[in-house]
């Protein structure tokens, strides 16, 4: 399993951890491209350039900080909530012809559900994106729901996450975390859950506290704890 080892925290204990708290974007599907598209199209519309340079800025981010980026970086002059409004739109219309899976990440998921692992979704997105992807899920994939316009604070702030463990009802210390951006694993982390970093169209730098691998895919439930058992053995001689 292609990895690379970053000194890990955390109180992570047995065979299985006592829940996992998932990033949505870009980490369980790859809407990133429809968000990026949504962006070029609305700055063009009101006669601007925007750049994959500028998309990039904002992957991960709280939704009204990425767009108060675009009021400052070309000529669009709506609210905040506007825009936010208007990139919803489009990436939910996206999401509701194609669900662009991670790989591994369905798999993951089932089998979390099926080892009786609680799981929730804790994604700046809003709740309409939320829903037009859970839906597409079985029932009950997700324990809990936390998107970003029920928080005060958006990732890299901890509240998403800490909301997420107060939800399931578990010692945040005994979850992992998966995500994909450094705003979300900076979340993860700064909420003190042993975080998986599977970077994809950002890269993730090392950070204390997590692991970074390369793809969901071949994953197991207990593969989960063993990376962390790895990066904590460090190599061998």
């Amino acid at each position: 399993m292609p990895s690379t080892r970053d000194d890990c925290v955390g109180e992570v204990t047995g065979a299985l951890p006592a829940a996992v708290l998932w990033d949505m974007d870009g980490t369980l599907v790859d809407t990133e491209p429809y968000w990026m598209a949504a962006e070029h199209a609305l700055v063009e519309a009101h006669g601007g350039v925007w750049t994959d340079e500028h998309a990039h800025q904002l992957v991960g981010n709280d939704l009204l900080v990425s767009a108060e980026y675009l009021r400052a970086h070309s000529p669009i002059d709506l609210t905040p909530l506007d825009i936010v409004r208007e990139l919803l739109a489009s990436v939910v219309a996206s999401v509701k012809e194609h669900v662009p899976w991670r790989p591994g990440a369905r798999e993951l998921l089932e089998s979390l559900a099926a080892r009786s692992v609680p799981c929730a979704l804790v994604t700046m997105s809003w709740e309409s994106l939320a829903t037009a992807v859970v839906s597409k899920l079985p029932r009950g994939s997700f324990a809990a729901v936390v998107t970003g316009d029920v928080v005060l604070h958006g990732k890299p702030h901890p509240e998403p996450y800490l909301m997420a463990a107060r939800l399931l009802g578990v010692d945040i210390g005994a979850c992992v975390a998966i995500e994909d951006s450094p705003p979300g694993v900076a979340s993860a982390v700064a909420a003190g859950i042993p975080t998986i970093a599977v970077p994809h169209h950002v890269a993730v730098p090392e950070t204390i506290g997590a692991v970074r691998i390369s793809t969901l895919a071949g994953l197991t439930p207990p593969d989960l704890l063993r990376l962390f058992d790895q990066a904590t053995a460090g190599p061998q001689t």
